[in-house]
């Protein structure tokens, strides 16, 4: 028996898993595997267009973090973009720029020994941001922000087909995705979930991104051009912008990549970044987890202009940051984990509600050196930028980059596992044990409703109180000393909408959606 249990714990060692520790919240795997340079896709890149006066095609890649020794097939996927200022390094002036830069590094790897599989994403760079001209300078930066949109989504549909026609290689449940921007990456993750609509383009306010060309206003990204917003359709340079965009007319500038599958994700992470216009956020778009300092002086906290660090300094565009991100997305209820997270009673939420103005999702952070944006970064001394790198970052350490990280993560994580319906215990987050719907037989019918719901759950999971709240946690109704198995919610004044019902038992509590017609 002894012999046994031996080798019943080896085995659970071997494999990597520590006992204490619980998926997508702790690291539970020892050890990460990593596929490098898998191509996910090819599209067109302007970033040789001086020397070789064409786009030529690129091929888009990514290294691919899995946990060693997991068995599951049915992982989530993270989908993980670098910062970089959408140009290359070194001659970005930056230490970063790459996909295995320190940090990216870091966060991937953390996030796969959680159970993650997580993707480190090339992706298309170069724009102008030295140009005298400072409407070709938006023109510039607005398409290498679109192209970056476009590679992204390019990944998503890479996965989805890798499932439905590859036997599903990497392990992942692609129902389950998030998109996680650092920097740079941030304005890509963010923007994906914005631009639902290539009409937001044309229509965004003050028509910052209208141009005038040959004496004719007209959107600075054109589908027929520069392919839709998927990419999954062809660009094409047409002759009278041949001069002007300085290309071969009849130049591709999108190549169609894995048409059929959609680019539907869960969850937009940003640490930095900013979005092109708050008119592009919308009810009912995907959730989103911002971190941010709340001094930034190159991606705005709240509201500003995009300016490219030279003397003077060079304006490029009005963008806005986390701060409005978060507003809106919580005021259009887009959160979809806001109303278990209000709950949360952890230290690092803690210390994001004391300077959140109450918009969950969001964690600012305070930086005494306005320069320190990123404090997050670390790289090695040898970094060709390191004297540049330390002017934005001055006590840049691997240690202090780390204690950053794990705040990110500490925050990120729970909420994670509410966007992605991972059936995580939170317990240590809210005081309480959330329970799976299903383990206590939870059943709620009709979902949708017209005027009544009738509650049941197993008959070793009594009812004892009950709440209605709307998706951003206010509460409308509170049933008490409820003590049954069964349970009748009417209507009565609570308008048309989705609603999600809390109910409290002796061992924790479990939540569900219903929808008033």
């Amino acid at each position: 028996m002894k012999k046994n249990l031996l080798l019943f714990v080896t085995i659970l060692f071997s494999s990597g898993i520590l006992l204490s520790q619980e998926r997508y919240l702790d690291p539970v795997f020892n050890n990460v595997k990593i596929d490098r340079a898998v191509t996910y896709g090819i599209n067109a890149t302007i970033l040789l267009q001086k020397i070789v006066g064409q786009a030529i095609p690129q091929p888009l890649v990514m290294d691919v973090y899995s946990p060693e020794g997991d068995t599951r097939t049915d992982r989530p996927l993270v989908l993980y973009f670098h910062t970089g200022n959408f140009l290359p390094y070194p001659q970005n002036m930056s230490v970063s720029g790459t996909r295995t830069d320190s940090s990216v590094v870091e966060i991937c790897t953390r996030l796969a020994k959680m159970g993650y599989v997580v993707a480190s994403c090339d992706y298309r760079l170069g724009w102008d941001p030295t140009n005298t001209s400072k409407d070709f300078r938006v023109f510039t930066l607005i398409n290498a922000a679109y192209r970056g949109i476009q590679d992204a989504r390019t990944a998503i549909r890479y996965f989805k087909k890798s499932v439905a026609e590859s036997n599903n290689p990497f392990g992942i449940d692609s129902s389950k995705i998030v998109l996680w921007g650092q920097g740079t990456g941030g304005y890509v993750s963010v923007n994906c979930s914005a631009l639902d609509n290539y009409i937001k383009i044309p229509t965004a306010s003050e028509g910052k991104f209208l141009i005038s060309i040959g004496g004719n206003v007209v959107p600075m990204i054109i589908p027929a051009i520069h392919g839709d917003i998927y990419g999954t359709s062809v660009g094409i340079v047409p002759p009278e912008l041949a001069p002007i965009l300085q290309l071969p007319a009849g130049d591709t500038l999108c190549y169609p990549n894995h048409v059929g599958y959609n680019s539907d994700f869960n969850l937009a992470v940003n640490m930095g970044g900013a979005i092109a216009d708050t008119g592009w956020l919308d009810p009912g778009q995907k959730p989103v987890i911002s971190i941010h300092t709340t001094n930034d002086p190159f991606a705005p906290y709240v509201e500003g202009i995009v300016l490219v660090p030279v003397t003077p300094p060079l304006e490029v565009v009005k963008v806005q940051g986390s701060y409005l991100i978060q507003k809106l997305s919580n005021e259009y209820g887009n959160n979809n984990f806001s109303t278990q997270a209000q709950l949360f009673k952890d230290v690092h939420t803690q210390a994001a509600n004391a300077l959140n103005d109450g918009y969950e999702g969001l964690y600012p952070i305070l930086r005494a050196n306005r320069f320190d944006s990123s404090p997050w970064d670390f790289w090695a001394s040898t970094n060709i930028n390191d004297t540049i790198g330390r002017k934005t970052n001055p006590d840049m350490s691997p240690e202090k980059a780390r204690l950053f990280i794990d705040t990110i993560i500490a925050y990120t994580a729970p909420r994670a596992c509410l966007a992605l319906g991972l059936n995580c215990d939170l317990g240590r987050y809210t005081g309480t044990k959330n329970l799976d719907p299903a383990s206590v037989g939870l059943e709620i019918v009709p979902n949708p409703a017209q005027d009544v719901i009738h509650i049941s759950t197993y008959s070793d999971f009594p009812i004892e109180s009950a709440y209605v709240m709307d998706i951003n946690g206010k509460c409308f109704r509170t049933i008490e000393k409820v003590n049954s198995n069964q349970l009748t919610i009417n209507r009565s004044n609570l308008n048309s909408g989705m609603y999600i019902i809390k109910l409290q038992f002796e061992k924790g509590e479990a939540y569900s959606k219903v929808i008033f017609k």
